[in-house]
Order: structure tokens, then sequence, then C-alpha cells
């Protein structure tokens, strides 16, 4: 079964606002609330630190899951303790966009919000889980004990297409701690993971050092990168003043 009885028994009769990215994990949730009977809303929230491809990803998603998603706007640069980028830049972040969607959420009458965590998800990597609950953000899928394998199971024997999606952060984390995240610096990181994209990578980061880039992809892909390395750099030099290169491990 495609969604396990325990999920389905914890979405059933809900009325929730689901933060929705288009992700492996929210996709799999709005799927799930939808074979659960969940009177679900899925919400887009476009704060500045997502690629267009994500936002356009997500809306696709939603029509082929019977579901309009409602995109809600927030500018992430009007808050200067966020693009301060901090060690506590995540956690901060978190805390500001899930305090606004609680507040959408209550204008809506939704029951609650949701998310996609799971239980493969470590908080001690992931500060912004601390927001979550804090604000009451609930997550079923971590409730129900399902990971981010079982998840990519399921969503395969639904036919969902991002089973296998690979796992892509928000471009603020691309940066380097203690630099400020401006508009211009996302929008050249999204450009040039664009490039990376067209050489057919996946799971990789371009991460912004200074002036320069280190540009990190999979050891499986490492081949693949000495292949066309050269037109890469070229290419990437026409952004960054430097170019290294590392393993991609984690996001």
């Amino acid at each position: 079964m495609s969604v396990p009885d325990v999920l389905v028994r914890r979405l059933k009769g809900t009325h929730p606002l689901l933060a929705f990215s288009g992700g492996v994990d929210s996709t799999y949730l709005l799927y799930a609330c939808g074979q659960s009977g969940a009177d679900v809303i899925p919400i887009f929230l476009r704060t500045g630190f997502q690629k267009e491809s994500q936002l356009e990803g997500a809306m696709e998603l939603g029509k082929e899951l019977g579901y309009d998603v409602r995109v809600v706007e927030d500018d992430v640069f009007s808050y200067s303790d966020v693009i301060a980028n901090t060690d506590d830049r995540c956690y901060l972040c978190k805390r500001r966009m899930f305090g606004k969607l609680k507040e959408l959420a209550d204008g809506l009458g939704c029951d609650c919000v949701i998310d996609g965590t799971n239980t493969s998800d470590d908080p001690s990597s992931r500060p912004g889980m601390r927001a979550l609950d804090e604000l009451g953000v609930l997550s079923p899928l971590r409730e129900c004990g399902l990971t981010k394998d079982d998840i990519r199971g399921f969503s395969r024997e639904a036919g969902l297409p991002t089973w296998d999606l690979a796992s892509d952060s928000c471009l603020a984390t691309r940066i380097q701690a203690g630099t400020l995240i401006t508009k211009e610096l996302l929008e050249r990181t999204e450009k040039a993971e664009s490039i990376l994209s067209e050489f057919g990578f996946a799971d990789f980061r371009i991460r912004t050092k200074d002036e320069g880039a280190v540009l990190e992809v999979r050891s499986e892909q490492q081949e693949m990168l000495e292949g066309h390395k050269e037109e890469i750099g070229s290419r990437l030099l026409q952004l960054y003043d430097t170019i290294s290169y590392g393993i991609r491990r984690s996001s």
C-alpha cells in the first residue's frame, strides 16, 4: 500500500495547511493527504531563497495531484537578522516563515500547519526544526516513523515522479556563514547551478566562498566532472573569480 494505515489514520478528518515545496517529502505528504481524505491546502511560500525551477515544479506537481497550489510571497531580504547569515540563520528564517504560515492557517480556518519533516531528519544538523517545535508545526511523516527511504519507496509505489528526486535545500545554504545574503549572490548561484544541470549533474552544490565558488559533486559523478571540467570551469569563471572542487556529502 502506497500510504501506510498509520499515516491514513493520522491525516483522516484533518484540515491542514501544508508547507509545500514540491520536494520528495512534501509531495508525498500532499498525495497521502488526498488518499486519506484530509482537506489540505498546499501553500508554496516564495521568499527569494528558492530557485524559480522549484516554484514551477511545485505548481506542476500540485496540478498532477489535483490541487491548485497557492503561492504566498514574503520578502526574506527585508529581514536583517536572516540575511546577516549567522549560525542561527536557518532557525530565524524558519521561525519567520512558519510564523507567517501559522497566521495564514488561522485566517483560512485550518486546524494545523504541517510539513514534510521525517525521521531521517536530524535535529542536530537542522536548527530550523527547533522553530517548528516552538510554533507547533506538525510533521505527520515523522510522527508516523517514516524515514526518507520509506517515503521514496511509497512514492515510487504511488507513481510519484519525485520518488528519486535529489534533495535541494534553499539557496541560502550555498553562502558562506557570515557573508551577507543578497539577491545578487543568490541569482549568481542559481545561474551557476543551472549551468551544471545542463551537463546532467544531479545532487550537487555550488557554494560561495568570498568571490570564488566551490563546486561539490557526488563521488560517483567525479569521473563525469573530469570529462567536462575545462568547459564547466570556463563558464563558471564568467561568474566567479576562482573555482575549486570538492565532494558533495550533505546539504
